[in-house]
Formats: C-alpha cells, sequence, structure tokens
C-alpha cells in the first residue's frame, strides 16, 4: 500500500511513471546506491524524529550525512530523538527502508537538510525496499510539501572534499 501511495502522490505531477520499482533491494543508502548507481551520498534518506506534541517530523538528508546533535537542538529547540521502527510505520505509512517525504500516512512537517544543495539530482526511496525516484532539489522540495532548507547534519562536507580532490578540482 505504501508504495502504491506514493505512485498515486506523484500522479497530481503525471511523475506516478518515473518511480523505479527494483528486483534488487534498495533498502539501505549503501543498496540503494549500488541498484541504482551512483555514490551513496545522492541517496536522498528520510530520517523520523519525535516532533513535538504526538507529531513527527521527517529531514531529508544526503546518503553520507549525519545528524549533528547540536545543530538539530539549535535548530528546533528540542533534542533529537529518532523513532522506532513501529512508530515510523504509523506516523508515515512507511516502512523503513522506504521512508520517503511523499504519500505520507499523516500530514508531517518535512525539512530538506542543505547536505543535498551540492548534487543536480538525488535519489529518495518511494515507499518500499525496492524503489527510487530521480528528482531535482527543487522537485524534492515541491514535491514533498517541504517548509525549508535546514542545516544539521555533519559529516558530508568531508566526504564532499575527498570528491573534489580525487576529481582534481581546483582550489582544495
Amino acid at each position: 500500500m505504501s508504495f502504491e501511495s506514493v505512485k498515486a502522490h506523484f500522479k497530481q505531477w503525471n511523475r506516478e511513471d518515473d518511480v523505479m520499482e527494483f528486483t534488487a533491494s534498495s533498502a539501505t543508502v549503501e543498496e540503494a546506491a549500488d541498484t541504482i548507481g551512483v555514490i551513496p551520498a545522492r541517496i536522498a534518506k528520510t530520517l523520523s524524529f519525535r516532533g513535538e506534541g504526538e507529531k513527527a517530523i521527517l529531514i531529508v538528508a544526503a546518503g553520507d550525512a549525519k545528524i549533528d546533535n547540536k545543530k538539530f537542538r539549535h535548530t528546533f529547540g528540542f533534542k533529537a530523538r529518532m523513532l522506532t521502527p513501529d512508530e515510523v510505520l504509523d506516523q508515515t505509512g512507511h516502512a523503513i527502508g522506504g521512508v520517503c517525504p511523499f504519500g505520507l500516512k499523516n500530514e508531517l512537517d518535512v525539512y530538506l537538510d542543505v547536505s543535498m544543495k551540492r548534487f543536480e539530482t538525488l535519489f529518495p526511496a518511494c515507499g518500499s525496499s525496492n524503489s527510487a525516484i530521480e528528482l531535482t532539489i527543487d522537485e524534492l522540495f515541491k514535491y514533498s510539501s517541504a517548509k525549508e532548507w535546514i542545516d544539521v547534519c555533519k559529516g558530508w562536507e568531508e566526504t564532499e572534499i575527498k570528491e573534489k580532490v580525487a576529481l582534481g578540482k581546483d582550489g582544495i
């Protein structure tokens, strides 16, 4: 049902046929990157946290980014506490491995982390452990009904520097 709710979500923009379904698993960042054939950083992972009250918040970040607890607390005013797998399913309608900000069971606040802005396109999951869609960062913002871009992650800057060095980019 979750995969179908995501396809229905994309139907309003005639993008339902762009949702890819794989025979291999794309449940983890590494599996998704291998299945799609991109670097792990281009996988847009959706992380679920306890918000204020009963409502969860979703943060979509680059596959190589990790939540920085200090930045999270500064941005939201409370400690980062991830939901349990059962809570994720209850709040989003998606099971772990297919969580995305599309076709949600409940109306949740979605935030996009700046760690994704270095890419033209990214690949978020689409409600199942073997699905994804390629979206620009502007499309990801629009289709997820994101509230805003935030900076609550760490670790991705180091990956970006290593990639530039490996590619021989100027300035490093």
